[in-house]
């Protein structure tokens, strides 16, 4: 039951906190985040054999 406290209390805690994200506010870290992405995937691996 302490987890399920724990869930409800921190669900509580996050909509008290009225910060909403709206689509076009989080453009420039969803780029960022992107760009690191396919930066990792076009990067190349070695085989350790």
């Amino acid at each position: 039951m302490k987890k399920q406290k724990s869930l409800i209390g921190n669900i509580i805690a996050e909509t008290a906190k009225n910060e909403i994200s709206l689509p076009w506010a989080r453009g420039a870290r969803r780029a960022e985040w992107i760009a690191k992405r396919t930066l990792q995937s076009m990067t190349p691996k070695s085989a350790n054999a």
